[in-house]
């Protein structure tokens, strides 16, 4: 595996005045852990998937969209471990699942220019209904592959694509 991810975002971020940090995020073992600078994801979404529950093993996926840009690295990057699942491999090739080589949870997904951030690994996740609040996911996404009954989040308000955000149907709760 080529160490030029190194270099880019969000790996080679400067460190910014830990007054604007907004979110303290980490592995489970604490060996990876990096900071959040932006207040607001870009969007948030819960993600149905067969490939995201098999990956997380769990009925779905949430995540918080950042900017590459908008995150610092304070400690971990030697532990980290990257896997691309379209070409089934354990490489930095982008879009990749991200996690901690050492106790194996998940971190993000990385795309191209935006962090996928899981926000049950953010410290603020667990102490806050207003960061909760500020998290808060705008729709479902791969609502069409869903594992877990669908009473559980009919009439949440939350728009359910049947894929991809604005490219597919949208599923009406009256039909599910």
């Amino acid at each position: 595996m080529s160490l030029d991810w190194k270099s880019n975002p969000p790996y080679s971020n400067v460190k910014q005045d830990d007054k604007l940090i907004k979110y303290n995020a980490s592995c489970y073992c604490g060996l990876v852990k990096y900071v959040i600078y932006d207040e607001y994801p870009v969007d948030s979404t819960y993600c149905h998937c067969h490939g995201c529950q098999q990956l997380q093993g769990a009925p779905y996926q949430w995540a918080c969209i950042f900017p590459k840009t908008s995150l610092y690295f304070l400690s971990g990057l030697d532990s980290l471990k990257f896997y691309n699942s379209d070409e089934n491999i354990q490489d930095h090739i982008l879009p990749c699942k991200v996690s901690c080589k050492q106790c194996s949870s998940p971190l993000a997904d990385e795309g191209r220019r935006m962090w996928l951030a899981f926000p049950q690994t953010f410290k603020q996740f667990r102490l806050s209904e207003t960061v909760r609040e500020k998290l808060k996911a705008s729709c479902h996404i791969f609502y069409g592959q869903r594992t877990i009954s669908s009473d559980c989040f009919k009439n949440d308000g939350l728009s359910k694509f049947q894929g991809h955000k604005n490219k597919s149907n949208i599923i009406l709760d009256q039909d599910i």
